[in-house]
């Protein structure tokens, strides 16, 4: 899997014991193992002969949970009998069907949906729960009452971990109402940016000045491929159909769209058919390409510490020239 050195969440979550597990809510940012790490705990209580769900790992987005699937495939390939599903919105079962994949990966509405109405899961058949990224999931609406009322269904045996890539006060809450007894590993604030991304902003008074601030980063740097992050489907589509008539390659993934259009979004983006990739929040997470230069559109601009590198805002023209605004972006990008 080409790892590099462990960091503190591969330490603790790799020194919890399959005969004593230990809950964990952590801090971790994005690319640095962290999904392996909970994989691996996963893989650790897994019966793969028995063919019934064992390990449920909540994801805030169809994407992310595809991406996390992606490391359970390669990390279980030596368990022939292991098999994933995944709980999202359009995978449409039989009531009252049981199903035997022994991981279960999905959002919080139709995971709850399988666990209660449906009667797919039996939660109290489960020894592994996930919740990852847990500041994106308290950002939707109803995913944090649904997350909570699924944790409420589980054995109190079974081992609970809770990843976030920042840890504001709702987020703390959320996380001590899921996980209970737990160990705990939080980042010190000039921690949670990793080295590897260099970061800057651009301050503009305008939609149409920041518009223009894209087209001259394109003029000025080598870009392979970029996302841009947008905080409205809105902007998201105005965004994509001005940068096509600037001649670029451009695709567009939104919340909307169906779990099969948004599937060949991505992986158009994967092969690199598309240059461009306009977003919401809905890819705010997680490895969409290997080769990116990531352009981010925050709003608040704290969410810049979990995408990553460049904060250009088009959807709010009257925060950008304030004392408070300049400074957490300097804070960002320090």
């Amino acid at each position: 899997q080409h790892f590099g050195r462990p960091r503190k969440v591969d330490h603790q979550v790799g020194s919890s014991r399959p005969a004593c597990p230990q809950n964990l809510i952590a801090q971790s940012q994005s690319g640095t193992g962290k999904t392996a790490a909970f994989v691996l705990a996963m893989l650790s209580q897994v019966e793969p002969a028995s063919k019934y769900p064992q390990c449920l790992c909540l994801s805030p987005t169809y994407e992310l949970a595809l991406q996390t699937g992606k490391v359970i495939e390669q990390m279980g390939k030596f368990y022939p009998e292991l098999k994933l599903a995944y709980a999202v919105r359009g995978n449409k079962l039989e009531r009252g069907q049981k199903i035997s994949e022994q991981i279960v990966i999905g959002t919080p509405g139709t995971v709850l949906d399988w666990c209660s109405k449906l009667k797919f899961i039996d939660p109290k058949k489960i020894k592994v729960f996930v919740l990852d990224e847990a500041d994106v999931m308290i950002a939707t609406q109803g995913h944090q009452d649904q997350s909570i009322r699924i944790q409420r269904m589980l054995p109190r045996n079974c081992q609970m971990l809770l990843f976030s890539a920042t840890f504001e006060d709702s987020v703390w809450k959320f996380a001590q109402k899921v996980v209970p007894d737990p160990n705990i590993i939080k980042l010190k604030r000039e921690e949670e940016t990793l080295d590897t991304i260099k970061q800057y902003y651009v301050l503009c008074s305008s939609r149409d000045e920041k518009f223009q601030a894209l087209c001259n980063l394109y003029g000025a740097i080598t870009i392979a491929q970029a996302m841009i992050f947008c905080h409205t489907r809105k902007t998201a589509s105005w965004l994509a159909a001005e940068l096509s008539k600037e001649g670029h390659q451009v695709a567009l993934l939104s919340g909307e769209m169906m779990v099969e259009q948004r599937a060949a979004v991505i992986e158009r983006f994967r092969e690199g058919k598309e240059k461009v990739l306009v977003t919401t929040n809905v890819c705010a997470r997680g490895d969409s390409a290997s080769q990116v230069y990531t352009i981010l559109l925050p709003q608040p601009p704290e969410y810049a510490l979990a995408r990553g590198a460049l904060a250009v805002n088009l959807d709010k023209d009257d925060r950008l020239d304030t004392d408070d605004f300049r400074m957490r972006l300097t804070k960002i990008a320090n």
